[in-house]
């Protein structure tokens, strides 16, 4: 479309699928709009939009290299970027740098208008954004491939079409919590033999105030999406604050969403790019600004707990750092099981909040339908499984990608110093990308036995997270140690995903107790093409906002229902 759009043409191209979205968030139902297989898009293949293929989408990212993305908003005041390809290509982009003092009340102007086009229209005007931006999807592919370090096909699929559907959620869950409150009613009551009191009442949806998203460099739209679609859904502007090394995919989110305002007749200013110079820390001053009202932040807990502490005039979600946990009790598919953590442990170099770290074994062993596995058994043949995984280079790379940056490859390569290395890391060529740096998955054998972390001055490497390829196969002394460790990792430092493999109904009951108890997700005796570190939008909950490892879920009611606020007008009845 490149006409100005209308509200009707909005409303009639869009409202089917957010009515689908409504039902399948009601139904928690397998349900996606949005194509996960790269051969659905090029030429019309997205219901009838034109879409970019695979080489249409890379010859797009290149033609945006070396170049300033310019994006028309006000205030201003120079250029910036410094990004670098993990798989080691130049970048060169520059985005412009705003003066806060300009840029601020430009996006306070467009309020008023976007407040009063009401909850379906910005629905719709929403979803408009997010099919231009699927339409790009490969295109938005090479951006999160070359700013995240993420494999081609995880970059398109998990920042593509799984990261639309995330904003998608967010929108219906905005939507629904929006319209729960009729917009107008009337009112009366009955006084005996005078005349009854009447009045004319509506109810208004009225946004907080500007929104701050601040983006993480491993999963820029996947993590960004949610807050940017619920914070925009439910009438506040936008002020997207990119990671410094992760940009592009969320400066062309920031593009789109102008282009789609001003066609829509509203301020493209609702939505800005606040891209910052090196080391300047623009996140902390614009967080304690008073315009910002919410804020959206992904990435370490030292500057999560910061934003809770010092943004005081902001809502703030946060989502951390944890300890995700499996417990190996029992299984009947013992290579089902092996093969599935040794993908999950794999899957994009272990640097995704998901990925399991501690492997709870009992130390005298477990039972599965191929005998009985000892301690070591267990740690051996697993490792063996993600050697076997990845003994091709090009097979590897496809699921490793590249190590995101130097802190993670720190953390690596100091991990030997752990314990015993039951899982050496190597080295693996990327067949493309030869200055990529590519490393497989870390295993640390460590003692789990209760005098080393029930102390209160504990400091067992596997009571912390260690983000990265690196994980730890405790042994601990029975099933039942183990759920009192997952609780305490969990209760002390939080946990994105547990996982539990067991036969037992008494280990389950008590497995899921712990994770009722401490507020975790749990997966269980995943074998198959299901992996603890993959949730489906619509159906699965990321985080569950009740451990510290985060204080929202993606998504659900309460994610959305505070970025607005519901005001009455109450008059006589004519």
């Amino acid at each position: 479309m490149t006409a100005a759009l209308t509200t009707a043409q909005l409303t009639q191209e869009h409202r089917p699928t957010l009515d689908q979205a409504l039902e399948a968030i009601r139904t928690r139902a397998y349900w996606s709009p949005h194509p996960e297989h790269p051969k659905a898009y090029g030429g019309e293949a997205r219901g009838g939009r034109p879409s970019l293929s695979v080489a249409e989408g890379q010859a797009a990212f290149e033609a945006l290299r070396g170049k300033r993305l310019e994006l028309d908003q006000p205030g201003t005041d120079g250029w910036t970027g410094s990004e670098v390809s993990p798989f080691g290509a130049e970048m060169g982009m520059e985005y412009p740098h705003p003066d806060i003092e300009v840029l601020l009340p430009a996006m306070r102007k467009g309020m008023p208008a976007w407040r009063e086009a009401g909850p379906e229209t910005r629905a719709v005007v929403c979803l408009e954004i997010l099919a231009r931006i699927g339409a790009r999807s490969h295109e938005f592919a090479q951006a999160v491939m070359h700013t995240s370090g993420q494999a081609y096909m995880m970059a398109f699929q998990a920042g593509g079409p799984h990261a639309q559907d995330r904003g998608l959620e967010a929108v219906a869950y905005a939507f629904a919590e929006q319209t729960r409150t009729p917009a107008a009613a009337d009112w009366s009551k009955p006084q005996g033999k005078r005349d009854p009191l009447r009045l004319r009442k509506t109810f208004t949806a009225v946004p907080r105030g500007i929104a701050l998203l601040i983006g993480c460099n491993t999963f820029p739209t996947w993590n960004g999406y949610p807050g940017l679609f619920a914070s925009l859904a439910t009438g506040n502007p936008v002020l997207v604050k990119p990671h410094p090394q992760a940009v592009l995919p969320l400066a062309l989110t920031v593009q789109v969403a102008r282009e789609v305002l001003k066609e829509a007749g509203f301020s493209p200013d609702l939505v800005a790019l606040a891209a910052e110079r090196p080391d300047e820390g623009i996140a902390k001053v614009l967080a304690v600004r008073p315009e910002i009202r919410i804020i959206d932040y992904t990435g370490s807990t030292a500057f999560g707990d910061w934003l809770e502490t010092h943004a005081r005039q902001a809502l703030v979600f946060t989502e951390k750092a944890g300890v995700n946990t499996v417990v190996i009790d029992s299984t009947d598919d013992y290579r089902g099981m092996l093969a599935n953590l040794a993908f999950s442990l794999s899957l994009y170099s272990g640097q995704m909040c998901t990925t399991p770290q501690n492997l709870l074994i009992p130390r005298g062993g477990i039972t599965t339908d191929a005998g009985p596995k000892t301690y070591d058994e267990v740690v051996a043949d697993l490792a063996a499984a993600v050697d076997g995984l990845l003994a091709d280079d090009a097979r590897a790379s496809a699921l490793l990608g590249a190590i995101v940056g130097p802190r993670v490859q720190e953390r690596l390569e100091a991990a030997p110093g752990l314990g015993g290395v039951a899982l050496a890391s190597r080295a693996v060529t990327h067949p493309d990308f030869p200055a990529a740096t590519v490393r497989t998955p870390l295993m640390v054998k460590a003692d789990g036995a209760r005098k080393f972390w029930e102390g209160a001055d504990a400091d067992a490497p596997y009571l912390s997270e260690c983000f990265g390829p690196v994980s730890f196969a405790v042994a601990v002394d029975s099933t039942e140690d183990a759920v009192a460790l997952l609780r305490r990792t969990t209760r002390d430092k939080g946990a994105m995903t547990v996982g539990a493999y067991t036969t037992s109904p008494e280990a389950e009951r008590l497995i899921e107790e712990a994770c009722l108890e401490e507020c975790a997700q749990l997966s269980l005796n995943l074998t198959g093409g299901v992996y603890v570190n993959q949730t489906a939008a619509f159906s699965d909950f990321h985080g569950s906002g009740g451990n510290p490892s985060a204080n929202a879920t993606l998504c659900d009611a309460a994610f959305v229902a505070g970025r607005f606020r519901m005001v009455e007008v109450r008059r006589p009845a004519e």
